[in-house]
């Protein structure tokens, strides 16, 4: 089923333009068949009328994907994250190279955020250890990875996938051949950070933040 899509927009704001375009684009990658619908709302009546609280507002299957219009140019990722939302994939895959970090957080949040019925996984295309930073990051937010293990993608051809997303931003990120859904969110891997313990262990926090926030649209629990 397709989602419902609008971007609402003033006569006058300068961002309208951008965002149309931006959320047409996503929508014919993610959802060929939905029709982005746009509304110009005039006056301060109207604007009542439509609950419409500023320029630009993206809102999918009715919801406001920032909670409050007129924020600016939503990014990439929100929209990305709110269509998924609204077609609830049923198995979510988390890629990237060495399925040691990013992508072990990933999964870590995304079980713990999804409802029932939902499979959440990760692998890579050369798989090797997991990263013990990642398991303490995940246990200082009341995750257990502990009994984690790195996978290669290879264990997932079969299986039903429906949602690929990539983590890789430096590497080059595996690709997908089975279909799914595909969305690449590029993440610096803090594998790489440099440092004290602290300032590593640091890194591992900042990402296992920005997968939380990404993944809480994705699979919040009014997605179930």
């Amino acid at each position: 089923m397709s989602p419902s899509i609008e971007v609402m927009v003033s006569p006058e704001c300068p961002r309208a333009e951008g965002t149309i375009r931006r959320v047409r684009e996503i929508a014919a990658r993610l959802a060929p068949d939905c029709e982005v619908g746009v509304t110009t709302v005039r006056g301060a009546e109207e604007a009542a009328a439509l609950e419409f609280t500023g320029s630009p507002t993206v809102r999918i299957e009715g919801l406001d994907i920032e909670g409050a219009g007129g924020q600016g140019l939503p990014p990439v990722w929100l929209i990305e994250a709110a269509i998924l939302r609204a077609l609830a994939p049923r198995h979510v895959l988390f890629l990237c190279v060495a399925n040691s970090a990013r992508s072990q957080m990933a999964e870590g949040v995304g079980r713990s955020l999804a409802g029932p019925g939902v499979r959440v996984s990760s692998a890579g295309s050369e798989p090797s250890r997991v990263r013990p930073q990642a398991i303490e990051a995940l246990a200082e937010i009341g995750i257990n990875a502990g009994t984690h293990r790195s996978k290669s993608f290879d264990e997932f051809h079969d299986v039903g996938v429906d949602c690929v997303i990539t983590l890789c931003a430096e590497e080059n990120c595996p690709v997908w051949l089975g279909d799914a859904l595909r969305v690449h969110w590029a993440l610096p891997d803090p594998a790489a950070a440099t440092g004290s313990d602290e300032e590593v262990l640091d890194s591992f926090r900042q990402v296992r933040d920005e997968l939380s926030s990404r993944l809480a649209v994705v699979l919040g629990s009014d997605s179930e």
